[in-house]
């Protein structure tokens, strides 16, 4: 049975969490890193160096970085048809989690550290509105991309959607300006439908 280290409020466990259970398979969630501390301990950090969540131990192999656990998760699941094996395919998922990781998440960071993590009377108003610009911008790109798409790589739910959806998810929860983006919205409802979505992303922005 697979085992991942890391609490539930941490968008990286999200998405592990979330292809787990659109794969159904069976685990076991040990809270870990925030408030629930452990990162820094021996026995931690002989798991993953860098003292992050998530870390996923498969029967003794340990793995982590979210991404990485999301596409081995897939590559080992291969019926479920998540992740291609064609080259280029696999080029059009890779970009989008590098995406993610390059230039969504970096720049949502700034508003959500500063609307939900930070006290009202030490917010930056001004760094908050500077992060929730360059989001916008950000996901009014990746709404041109789901145009004329269901879902980030195609026709098909994948591991592409997870990453990136788990990231919608905060930002749509955030109080700040959202615009009209078509595609994007019914790409986000229609992840909004996944019961693996709702179980372990959809959750309170802590």
């Amino acid at each position: 049975m697979l085992k991942v280290y890391g609490r539930n409020n941490s968008v990286n466990v999200q998405k592990v969490m979330w292809i787990i259970g659109e794969l159904g398979l069976d685990y076991e969630r040990v809270d870990a890193g925030g408030a629930f501390g452990q990162n820094d301990q021996d026995w931690f950090l002989a798991l993953n160096p860098m003292g992050r969540v998530p870390v996923l131990d498969d029967d003794g192999y340990i793995l982590w970085e979210s991404h990485s656990i999301i596409r081995y998760l897939a590559r080992q699941n291969p019926a479920a048809g998540l992740y291609p094996t064609d080259p280029q395919a696999c080029g059009d998922v890779d970009k989008w989690l590098d995406w993610k990781l390059g230039f969504s998440q970096p720049a949502l960071f700034g508003a959500f550290w500063g609307l939900i993590r930070t006290p009202e009377a030490e917010q930056d108003k001004e760094a908050i509105e500077a992060s929730a610009k360059e989001s916008a911008a950000l996901f009014g790109i990746l709404d041109k991309h789901l145009q004329g798409r269901d879902y980030m790589a195609g026709d098909s739910f994948g591991v592409a959607d997870i990453p990136v959806g788990a990231q919608a998810y905060r930002w749509y929860g955030l109080d700040v300006e959202h615009p009209d983006y078509p595609a994007l919205r019914a790409w986000y409802e229609r992840l909004c439908q996944r019961p693996a979505y709702r179980e372990h992303v959809m959750l309170p922005i802590t």
